[in-house]
């Protein structure tokens, strides 16, 4: 399907967003949400949504750099599958596990939205191999 694609790289302080388009298969930093309570990010989330009108979502799925699950790789499914009941748009995981160290390492907030960007764009590359 055609048409704008969201991505996210969930934290429990911020979640960066990215935005990028099948036709163009180029992501882009959009935005940080800041809250930190559900209901407000799941609201800011929603104005996005709104917004853009994506045709998909993409989440960024961290492990070890082993391959094996941690702690936040559960919370980001469990924010995966929230964004589809709430929303009923499809998510898509794709393997952050490398996204930091394309960025050096995350500096803090700035950061955010490029890693979102660098996850959309790993979904693209790998959708068109």
């Amino acid at each position: 399907m055609e048409g704008d694609i969201l991505a996210f790289d969930f934290g429990l302080k911020r979640i960066g967003v990215a935005i990028g388009n099948t036709l163009l298969k180029k992501a882009r930093p959009l935005t940080i949400i800041h809250e930190e309570a559900s209901k407000a990010r799941f609201h800011a989330i929603e104005s996005l949504i709104m917004e853009w009108k994506p045709v998909n979502l993409v989440v960024g799925l961290p492990f070890h750099a082993d391959g094996t699950e941690h702690d936040m790789t559960m919370r980001c499914r469990r924010f995966a599958n929230q964004l589809h009941g709430r929303f009923g748009i499809g998510v898509t995981l794709v393997d952050e596990r490398f996204s930091s160290c394309v960025l050096n390492f995350k500096q803090g907030e700035a950061d955010d939205a490029h890693a979102a960007a660098l996850i959309l764009q790993q979904y693209f590359d790998e959708s068109t191999s």
